[in-house]
């Protein structure tokens, strides 16, 4: 993709930017009828002609009429046939200016509220595939805005978004908008697309005095009773007002702030002045509204702050993010300041564009995404992960080798060889099935894989950090932090959750081979006569007497051992053999065990042990960087 368009569809205003790889730096908010923030209105009029925005509102040929339908779109099957006029007239003006060319390799990121489902994201989405656009993909509106504060260059923020706890909240028209970010990724709260309050409210209570005020007040209210879109537009012209004064306060203190409207219905304009001051703006905030449920703005604010804090089970966020054109007052900061005291309150320097503007910077990140997963495929691919697990496979052979020995003789052999000491076994020849049977029954118990955790876990480390000398050149030229697609962030990450059976073991149930093979070795070094490799080496002396040398000089000594071993020696007999001699024997035969199971591991489960271990660490380099791409939708600008 060359260009990653962003439209921010609101339910009062809209934008749209584009960010052009080829030449940008960052995205550029385009005009829409000559204007960069447009009404988001309609009009069709008698000759079939579509208008969007501000003359919408006011020519005299339309035959039909729509505003604020997308806050409607949730419960009003009408609203998604309104969309899709807008969003048609919006598609045919990008193409008309030139800002859009027909058959161009883009791409559309439009925005919803963070509080619609998947069910609902799809819908929206068909209703602008169904009118022609480009691809297009559905973004949280205020996953969006956070991108673009990531991204602003001005906007030194000075904290590891992907790390800490951040709130972001878009205050719009119509709805308020709750989204908790944490290490990068979005969680929805309860609130999130809930809270109906917006600065349109304040937009009201704006007009409705200015109204009052007017001389022309009867005359206005008939208009606005026949007219709805002229309603529309001095509510936009409300708008526009408060947030002029909202943006410096200090300076209109003691001053009003005046503008005027001339509604042209009827043979004659009708002016309708518009002002602003501190009463008229302590009413916007705190008049009881019967639609808010006779509650002021401020109350229900302040209402949905404590309830989205309350919503909020991780850390209390440490960065409060605001956008929406409200966002400029001074007063929304300190209301987020008495919720949040310990919070860092910040907005950018176009609060208004924030959406829009991140929406395009999504389409950017998408596509650098893609790049970096087709080099990072490319590696999993070649031979360079074989390779360094070859060359590594003889430190894991010997680290679970000297790991595993010792409590295989303590915890199984010597047990077995004290059972037959106290008569609980009847002869030598009996411990081999039973050897077997308890090797296999340890090496798979949750004490021996713990065991097994520290070698491997200390393996993949070394492996880890040979492998990030191919993995770190690819993330630096994609902007990732490098940290994310490295085995040991991964293992040590606690917010990730690993699918193993032991906690901070690398595929530890997966590692079950490694087992397997250890035990039918063992068995093997230990069984096959394991009575006399355990015990009967040492009877003869502790037997001593004519009876047994004549024995070995008749039978010779593997006969003399061959029937030992077949033998029900007295219990009497057996408890002349010492406990501190079966530890002893252990101690004695364990190098010997080693060193055996140590070169049967190379020599005979060498390319059986590769081929897992290549396959699984593979397998756990696409689980890091599935885990790792919720990240890097937000990257650090």
């Amino acid at each position: 993709m060359e260009r990653f368009y962003g439209f921010d569809l609101g339910d009062a205003e809209s934008a749209v930017t584009r960010f052009d790889k080829t030449k940008d730096h960052e995205p550029q908010v385009l005009s829409v009828n000559e204007t960069k923030s447009f009404i988001t209105a309609y009009a069709l009029l008698k000759d079939g002609t579509l208008l969007i925005g501000e003359e919408a509102c006011y020519d005299p040929d339309a035959i039909k009429r729509e505003e604020r339908f997308k806050s409607r779109f949730l419960s009003d099957p009408q609203a998604a046939k309104d969309i899709k006029s807008f969003a048609s007239g919006v598609l045919g003006q990008l193409y008309l200016n030139g800002e859009l060319i027909k058959g161009d390799d883009c791409c559309f990121y439009i925005g919803c509220p963070a509080g619609w489902d998947k069910v609902s994201r799809e819908e929206y989405r068909s209703i602008f595939e169904k009118t022609g656009y480009p691809p297009t993909k559905i973004i949280s509106e205020s996953r969006a805005a956070l991108v673009s504060a990531c991204q602003s260059k001005h906007l030194q923020v000075g904290y590891d978004i992907l790390n800490k706890p951040v709130l972001v909240v878009d205050i719009g028209s119509s709805t308020t908008d709750f989204a908790y970010i944490m290490g990068g990724k979005e969680v929805e709260l309860k609130t999130g697309g809930e809270v109906f309050l917006g600065g349109g409210i304040m937009d009201e209570i704006l007009l409705e005095e200015s109204l009052k005020r007017s001389p022309n007040e009867k005359k206005i209210r008939r208009i606005f009773e026949e007219s709805r879109p002229w309603l529309s537009y001095c509510d936009f012209a409300a708008r526009r007002l408060k947030e002029k004064y909202f943006s410096d306060e200090e300076y209109w203190k003691g001053k009003d702030c005046v503008s005027s409207v001339s509604i042209h219905q009827g043979l004659l304009p009708t002016k309708l002045t518009l002002k602003m001051n501190e009463e008229i703006a302590d009413l916007l905030l705190n008049q009881k509204v019967e639609r808010l449920g006779d509650k002021s703005f401020k109350e229900v604010f302040l209402e949905s702050l404590i309830e989205a804090k309350n919503a909020i089970s991780d850390k209390q966020p440490e960065l409060i993010f605001l956008t929406g054109g409200v966002s400029r007052m001074e007063v929304i900061r300190s209301y987020c300041r008495e919720i949040f005291p310990d919070a860092v309150v910040i907005s950018s320097a176009q609060p208004e564009f924030s959406v829009a503007s991140g929406l395009s910077w999504c389409g950017k990140i998408d596509d650098e995404l893609a790049s970096f997963k087709k080099e990072i495929s490319a590696l999993i691919e070649s031979s360079t992960v074989e390779q360094i697990v070859e060359n590594h496979l003889s430190e894991l052979y010997s680290d679970a080798v000297e790991t595993m020995v010792e409590p295989i003789l303590e915890h199984v052999a010597l047990p077995i060889a004290e059972k037959w000491r106290n008569g609980n076994i009847d002869k030598l020849s009996e411990i081999d099935p039973l050897m077997e049977s308890e090797i296999d029954s340890f090496l798979h118990s949750d004490e021996a894989r713990t065991l097994l955790m520290k070698p491997v876990s200390k393996w993949l480390k070394t492996i880890s950090y040979e492998l990030e000398e191919y993995t770190m050149p690819i993330c630096v030229k994609h902007n990732v932090p490098y940290s994310s697609l490295s085995l040991n962030s991964f293992l040590s990450m606690s917010d990730i959750e690993i699918n193993v059976e032991a906690k901070n073991l690398f595929a530890v149930n997966e590692i079950t081979w490694l087992i397997d093979a250890t035990i039918s070795i063992v068995v093997g070094l230990l069984c096959g006569g394991g009575g006399v490799a355990l015990i009967a080496n040492g009877l003869p002396g502790i037997m001593a007497g004519a009876i047994v040398s004549l024995l070995i000089l008749a039978l010779g000594k593997d006969k003399m051992q061959e029937m030992l071993l077949s033998s029900s020696i007295p219990t009497p007999v057996r408890k002349m053999v010492p406990k501190s001699y079966l530890k002893a024997r252990l101690d004695t035969i364990s190098e010997q065990v080693k060193e055996n199971l140590y070169e049967k591991l190379q020599q005979e489960k060498n390319e059986e042990i590769s081929s897992r271990l290549i396959k699984e660490i593979s397998a756990q380099i696409e689980t890091c960087l599935t885990k790792m791409a919720e990240v890097v939708e937000i990257p650090l600008g």
